[in-house]
């Protein structure tokens, strides 16, 4: 399966991309910490889009986020980003499966 989403081609099963990504080692800085306060949030993703802004991949990063669900900032954008241009997480943040 393919798709094609701002210009750039992108197996979506093909995650060969990550291999060169410009935060491969820096995990810590893409996803929060549990009870992350929101000052700590915003000086953590500011400096995740600073390591995107420079990285040859981030489109095909932001594209992979958007067609898998993902959670965390991805090609300099967050999962509130992705939700806001019409890209749905699988299951929100802080919402629970409700048992039958």
């Amino acid at each position: 399966m393919e798709a094609v989403e701002l210009g750039v081609r992108l197996a979506l099963d093909d995650d060969d991309w990550m291999d060169v990504a410009a935060c491969k080692g820096l995990t810590h800085l893409f996803f929060p910490a549990p009870a992350e306060r929101p000052q700590a949030r915003q000086r953590r993703e500011a400096s995740a889009r600073h390591v995107c802004a420079s990285c040859s991949v981030r489109a095909d990063c932001r594209s992979f986020a958007r067609y898998h669900h993902e959670y965390g900032l991805w090609g300099g954008e967050s999962e509130d980003e992705r939700h806001s241009a019409g890209y749905r997480l699988i299951a929100p943040i802080g919402v629970r499966a409700r048992g039958a």
